[in-house]
Protein backbone atom coordinates (compact mmCIF):
# COMPACT_ATOMS: atom_id res chain seq x y z
CA UNK A 1 0.00 0.00 0.00
CA UNK A 2 2.83 2.36 0.93
CA UNK A 3 4.58 1.16 -2.46
CA UNK A 4 1.40 2.38 -4.12
CA UNK A 5 0.53 6.04 -2.15
CA UNK A 6 4.10 7.09 -2.74
CA UNK A 7 4.11 6.59 -6.43
CA UNK A 8 0.24 8.08 -7.16
CA UNK A 9 -0.06 11.07 -4.57
CA UNK A 10 0.16 13.09 -7.99
CA UNK A 11 -2.97 11.13 -9.51
CA UNK A 12 -5.56 12.71 -6.75
CA UNK A 13 -4.73 16.54 -7.72
CA UNK A 14 -5.48 15.00 -11.27
CA UNK A 15 -8.27 12.94 -10.46
CA UNK A 16 -9.92 15.80 -8.67
CA UNK A 17 -9.54 18.10 -11.70
CA UNK A 18 -10.91 15.51 -14.03
CA UNK A 19 -13.86 14.74 -11.66
CA UNK A 20 -13.86 18.76 -11.80
CA UNK A 21 -13.92 19.11 -15.00
CA UNK A 22 -17.37 16.61 -15.38
CA UNK A 23 -19.13 17.47 -12.65
CA UNK A 24 -22.78 17.87 -14.09
CA UNK A 25 -21.91 15.98 -16.63
CA UNK A 26 -24.01 12.65 -17.23
CA UNK A 27 -21.43 9.47 -17.11
CA UNK A 28 -18.22 11.73 -16.46
CA UNK A 29 -17.70 9.92 -13.16
CA UNK A 30 -17.68 6.67 -14.60
CA UNK A 31 -15.76 7.81 -17.64
CA UNK A 32 -12.87 9.03 -15.29
CA UNK A 33 -12.74 5.62 -13.05
CA UNK A 34 -12.34 3.97 -16.37
CA UNK A 35 -9.93 5.72 -17.30
CA UNK A 36 -7.64 5.74 -14.49
CA UNK A 37 -8.32 2.06 -14.58
CA UNK A 38 -7.23 1.93 -17.99
CA UNK A 39 -4.14 3.85 -17.65
CA UNK A 40 -3.15 2.26 -14.35
CA UNK A 41 -3.58 -1.06 -16.19
CA UNK A 42 -1.16 -0.35 -19.03
CA UNK A 43 1.27 1.23 -16.23
CA UNK A 44 0.90 -2.95 -14.65
CA UNK A 45 1.10 -4.60 -17.84
CA UNK A 46 4.36 -2.68 -18.91
CA UNK A 47 5.80 -3.52 -15.29
CA UNK A 48 5.07 -7.08 -15.53
CA UNK A 49 6.45 -7.45 -19.19
CA UNK A 50 9.59 -5.63 -18.17
CA UNK A 51 10.08 -7.38 -14.57
CA UNK A 52 9.94 -10.68 -17.27
CA UNK A 53 12.37 -9.02 -19.08
CA UNK A 54 10.11 -7.49 -22.12
CA UNK A 55 10.33 -4.58 -23.06
CA UNK A 56 7.12 -2.86 -25.57
CA UNK A 57 8.98 0.57 -25.51
CA UNK A 58 13.18 0.90 -25.67
CA UNK A 59 14.59 2.85 -23.02
CA UNK A 60 14.92 6.46 -25.59
CA UNK A 61 11.18 6.29 -25.76
CA UNK A 62 9.70 6.61 -22.34
CA UNK A 63 10.36 10.26 -22.13
CA UNK A 64 8.49 11.26 -25.13
CA UNK A 65 5.09 9.89 -22.93
CA UNK A 66 5.21 13.32 -21.67
CA UNK A 67 4.26 14.20 -25.18
CA UNK A 68 0.52 12.80 -24.22
CA UNK A 69 -0.07 15.15 -21.53
CA UNK A 70 1.55 18.16 -23.16
CA UNK A 71 -0.96 17.90 -26.39
CA UNK A 72 -3.87 16.77 -24.08
CA UNK A 73 -3.01 20.04 -22.15
CA UNK A 74 -2.83 22.19 -24.95
CA UNK A 75 -5.80 21.09 -26.15
CA UNK A 76 -7.39 21.65 -23.04
CA UNK A 77 -6.17 24.94 -22.64
CA UNK A 78 -7.19 25.89 -26.31
CA UNK A 79 -10.50 25.09 -25.60
CA UNK A 80 -10.54 27.28 -22.14
CA UNK A 81 -9.30 29.48 -24.62
CA UNK A 82 -12.23 29.05 -27.33
CA UNK A 83 -15.45 29.36 -24.49
CA UNK A 84 -13.67 32.75 -23.23
CA UNK A 85 -13.51 34.43 -26.53
CA UNK A 86 -17.24 32.71 -27.46
CA UNK A 87 -18.49 34.45 -24.44
CA UNK A 88 -18.53 32.19 -21.68
CA UNK A 89 -17.09 33.86 -18.64
CA UNK A 90 -16.50 30.60 -16.43
CA UNK A 91 -19.96 31.65 -14.70
CA UNK A 92 -21.80 29.60 -16.49
CA UNK A 93 -20.85 26.43 -18.66
CA UNK A 94 -17.18 25.70 -18.86
CA UNK A 95 -15.33 24.80 -21.61
CA UNK A 96 -14.74 21.45 -20.35
CA UNK A 97 -18.68 21.18 -19.52
CA UNK A 98 -19.38 22.67 -22.98
CA UNK A 99 -16.37 19.66 -24.63
CA UNK A 100 -18.88 16.88 -22.72
CA UNK A 101 -16.42 16.98 -19.38
CA UNK A 102 -13.15 14.04 -19.93
CA UNK A 103 -12.92 11.18 -22.16
CA UNK A 104 -12.03 7.64 -21.03
CA UNK A 105 -8.57 7.27 -23.65
CA UNK A 106 -7.71 11.22 -22.45
CA UNK A 107 -7.70 9.84 -18.73
CA UNK A 108 -5.93 6.49 -19.25
CA UNK A 109 -3.07 8.16 -21.49
CA UNK A 110 -2.42 10.98 -18.87
CA UNK A 111 -2.56 8.17 -16.32
CA UNK A 112 0.16 6.04 -18.06
CA UNK A 113 2.04 9.27 -19.39
CA UNK A 114 2.34 9.99 -15.57
CA UNK A 115 3.40 6.64 -14.62
CA UNK A 116 6.89 6.41 -15.64
CA UNK A 117 7.93 6.62 -11.99
CA UNK A 118 5.45 3.94 -11.43
CA UNK A 119 6.83 1.61 -14.08
CA UNK A 120 10.54 2.45 -12.74
CA UNK A 121 9.55 1.15 -9.26
CA UNK A 122 7.43 -1.38 -9.92
CA UNK A 123 9.86 -3.11 -12.10
CA UNK A 124 12.45 -4.11 -9.65
CA UNK A 125 9.56 -5.23 -7.08
CA UNK A 126 7.67 -7.41 -10.03
CA UNK A 127 11.12 -9.19 -11.26
CA UNK A 128 12.39 -10.08 -7.47
CA UNK A 129 8.58 -10.68 -6.18
CA UNK A 130 7.71 -14.03 -7.80
CA UNK A 131 4.45 -14.54 -9.77
CA UNK A 132 2.26 -15.25 -6.35
CA UNK A 133 3.98 -11.92 -4.97
CA UNK A 134 3.05 -9.93 -8.01
CA UNK A 135 -0.42 -11.03 -8.28
CA UNK A 136 -1.11 -9.87 -4.53
CA UNK A 137 1.01 -6.63 -5.70
CA UNK A 138 -1.70 -6.07 -8.56
CA UNK A 139 -4.69 -6.67 -6.50
CA UNK A 140 -3.86 -4.35 -4.04
CA UNK A 141 -3.13 -1.83 -6.55
CA UNK A 142 -5.95 -2.83 -8.53
CA UNK A 143 -8.26 -2.11 -5.35
CA UNK A 144 -6.14 1.03 -4.19
CA UNK A 145 -7.12 2.65 -7.89
CA UNK A 146 -10.85 2.51 -6.55
CA UNK A 147 -9.59 4.22 -3.35
CA UNK A 148 -7.47 7.22 -5.44
CA UNK A 149 -10.59 7.64 -7.36
CA UNK A 150 -12.75 8.19 -4.60
CA UNK A 151 -10.13 10.63 -2.84
CA UNK A 152 -10.25 12.30 -5.97
CA UNK A 153 -14.09 12.73 -6.22
CA UNK A 154 -13.98 13.80 -2.48
CA UNK A 155 -11.99 16.50 -3.03
CA UNK A 156 -13.54 17.74 -6.47
CA UNK A 157 -16.87 17.69 -4.56
CA UNK A 158 -15.74 19.93 -1.28
CA UNK A 159 -17.94 22.77 -1.32
CA UNK A 160 -14.64 24.88 -0.95
CA UNK A 161 -12.50 22.78 -3.45
CA UNK A 162 -16.05 22.36 -6.28
CA UNK A 163 -16.08 26.42 -6.56
CA UNK A 164 -12.57 26.87 -6.67
CA UNK A 165 -12.37 23.97 -9.32
CA UNK A 166 -15.63 25.96 -11.11
CA UNK A 167 -14.28 28.78 -11.17
CA UNK A 168 -10.28 27.99 -12.13
CA UNK A 169 -10.38 24.49 -13.10
CA UNK A 170 -10.76 25.24 -16.70
CA UNK A 171 -7.22 27.36 -16.54
CA UNK A 172 -5.58 24.65 -13.70
CA UNK A 173 -6.39 21.70 -15.94
CA UNK A 174 -4.36 22.69 -18.77
CA UNK A 175 -0.94 24.14 -16.68
CA UNK A 176 -1.15 20.81 -14.83
CA UNK A 177 -1.43 19.32 -18.13
CA UNK A 178 1.27 21.02 -19.46
CA UNK A 179 3.59 20.83 -16.59
CA UNK A 180 3.36 17.22 -16.19
CA UNK A 181 3.76 16.63 -19.64
CA UNK A 182 7.39 19.43 -19.32
CA UNK A 183 8.44 17.01 -16.12
CA UNK A 184 8.35 13.94 -17.86
CA UNK A 185 10.09 15.49 -21.25
CA UNK A 186 12.94 16.97 -19.03
CA UNK A 187 13.39 14.55 -16.29
CA UNK A 188 13.25 11.96 -18.90
CA UNK A 189 16.16 13.90 -21.45
CA UNK A 190 14.48 14.19 -24.58
CA UNK A 191 14.90 16.66 -26.83
CA UNK A 192 18.33 17.08 -25.15
CA UNK A 193 16.54 18.97 -22.48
Amino acid sequence: MGLFAVTNIDDILILALFFAQGAGRRGAAARVVAGQYLGFLGILAVAAAAAFGATFLPEPVLPYLGLLPLVLGVKAGRQAWKAHRDGHDGAGETAEEHAGGPKVLEVAAVTFANGGDNIGVYVPVFATAGIGSMAVHVTVFLTLVAVWCLAGRFFATRPIVARALSRWGHILLPVVLVGIGLLILIEGGAFGL
